[in-house]
């Protein structure tokens, strides 16, 4: 018996066709190695891409995000993953769409929790540090994050460690030496906070520090969308009217659309 096939919307938070090009192109080749295969991901970027660490920038891709979220439910996809860890306006896009939003961030802090008790989190900027423990406290997760700590490489860095070489070889010993208190702090679990970080460490396969596991998140995202898009045909589960994610509207929706830069953009 043939699955039905499924349709998943990745939205980047980067450029795909030139700054970040190193990075999607090894993202596209390691979802088509996990996926399922009736199961097809379609990368978008966002341009600008995120390209400076402010309050301000996330909620502008938060937005384009959004805005291509409802484009995406519209086209005919299954479900959407938001691939920016800190995942800006999660609760919003959910609450846009009926489809499965599943998150990076949520998606990976979660699964973590069934593998170890104790899981400390490596961001790739000290900045972030803040936006991760808001994170963790979001989820209701303060009692299992024993804590966060951070490297220092930029995006534009992360490109030449997306394959063997003197940039991996920094950031597995950046990643080893912010996980060191992690693991004196009794972390079992880390996780690579970040798609970037995350997809370079996965050319490592089965990578472990200290004896705790090193989360492949990339992977944890495809098969939480997969299972999710599965329980939602199954199910048709929706919010309830008590829900955090009531959907809008008509009118408001329409409203919010044409406020935010009117038409949205056509995806095929």
């Amino acid at each position: 018996m043939t699955a039905d096939p499924i349709r998943i919307f990745w939205q980047s938070f980067l450029d795909p066709e030139q700054a970040h090009k190193p990075y999607v192109d090894l993202l596209r080749k390691r979802l088509a190695e996990i996926a399922n295969p009736s199961v097809t991901f379609d990368v978008v970027g966002i341009l600008p891409p995120d390209r400076h660490i402010h309050r301000l920038t996330e909620l502008r891709c938060g937005l384009v995000a959004l805005r291509n979220a409802i484009a995406a439910e519209r086209a005919g996809y299954d479900a959407v993953v938001i691939s920016h860890f800190q995942e800006p306006l999660l609760g919003d896009i959910r609450s846009a769409v009926d489809v499965p939003v599943v998150s990076l961030g949520e998606a990976s802090l979660l699964f973590a929790c069934t593998i170890g008790r104790k899981i400390g989190l490596i961001t790739i900027d000290p900045a972030f540090i803040p936006w991760h423990e808001e994170q963790v406290l979001k989820h209701g997760l303060e009692r299992r994050v024993v804590g966060v700590s951070a490297m220092k490489i930029s995006p534009a860095e992360f490109m030449s460690a997306m394959e063997p070489g003197p940039g991996l070889a920094d950031l597995l010993r950046q990643f080893e030496a912010q996980a060191q208190p992690l693991l004196d702090a009794g972390a079992e679990v880390l996780i690579p906070a970040g798609g970037l970080p995350s997809l370079a460490l996965a050319t490592e396969r089965n990578l472990t520090i200290g004896g705790a596991r090193v989360l492949d998140i990339v992977a944890v995202a495809v098969t939480q969308t997969e299972a999710a898009v599965k329980v939602h045909r199954i199910t048709g589960i929706e919010p309830s009217r008590r829900s955090t994610f009531m959907k809008p509207s008509a009118a408001a929706l329409e409203d919010f659309i044409e406020q935010t830069g009117g038409p949205l953009r056509e995806l095929t």
